[in-house]
């Protein structure tokens, strides 16, 4: 099945929430067409916070508050899709959170495990098991930027049956986009990573959100600096067929009986 999906880059102003929603608005109605759509990371409140209080300051509760509802109530009017990075508030705990909404209103949410610098002092590790979620034309998993140093993550998706990995991001080392799509090869499923530009309290980021495919290409690239909204056809069928060569299958191959230090927290020092 070919579904039209992509990715809004844009610029969040720190703490604009109001600018912020409106700028994604004016964006999304250049988006006419798309089934999915990947908004980057924490695209309500801009992410360079100083301390948790500031970045309490400008959270805000799932689905309950007013940008997943704004997400929400686009998605339902425009029957679409939308993947967003969002300043999750849930009691007295923060997350750098994605959520997922559709034309029926909220459908799940993931909270980024692996926090990035100073993250590590504003939010909490994510907490919500990786999920695969089941829409009407592919099936979607997601994860938040620095997640994409880990394998593992991108592995256990792809073995949940995720078709289409959506990566809500603020990137700023200048590798990722090279890095990234290899993940999409050793799983054979598309990424779709939307990228943040400008500059925030001295921290820039790299722009460049890309679609790569199951053999690792990148099929389009944005630029570092310019807001941009793309989309275009992805065949999830590819997704859906492991093999390697005609006698070697990405999963079936493996060999999980000799991978048991990637379930234990001890790490392997040289002798």
């Amino acid at each position: 099945m070919t579904v039209q999906c992509g990715y809004i880059q844009f610029r969040p102003e720190l703490g604009e929430t109001d600018k912020n929603m409106a700028r994604i608005e004016s964006l999304l109605h250049h988006a006419d067409g798309a089934q999915l759509l990947v908004l980057p990371e924490l695209s309500n409140s801009g992410y360079q916070f100083v301390s948790r209080e500031e970045a309490e300051a400008f959270s805000e509760e799932i689905p309950g508050g007013p940008f997943s509802s704004f997400l929400i109530q686009w998605a339902r009017g425009h029957r679409q899709y939308i993947v967003a990075g969002i300043n999750e508030r849930s009691d007295s705990r923060l997350f750098n959170t994605a959520i997922l909404v559709g034309p029926d209103g909220m459908v799940g949410k993931y909270r980024k495990m692996h926090l990035f610098w100073d993250e590590v002092d504003l939010f909490d590790p994510g907490d919500i098991a990786l999920t695969v979620f089941n829409l009407p034309f592919a099936r979607l998993g997601m994860l938040i930027c620095f997640d994409w140093m880990f394998p593992e993550v991108w592995r256990i998706l792809a073995l949940k049956g995720a078709d289409i990995i959506c990566h809500p991001s603020n990137l700023v080392l200048p590798f990722a986009q090279q890095a990234v799509p290899v993940h999409g090869l050793v799983n054979r499923v598309f990424i779709i990573t939307a990228n943040r530009t400008g500059t925030e309290r001295g921290l820039k980021f790299s722009g460049c959100s890309f679609i790569s495919d199951p053999l690792g290409r990148t099929l389009h690239t944005a630029s570092r600096e310019e807001d941009e909204v793309y989309f275009t056809g992805l065949d999830t069928d590819r997704a859906r067929y492991k093999m390697i060569t005609p006698r070697n299958h990405a999963f079936k191959d493996r060999r999980p009986d000799q991978y048991t230090l990637l379930v234990s927290d001890a790490v392997d020092k040289p002798s």
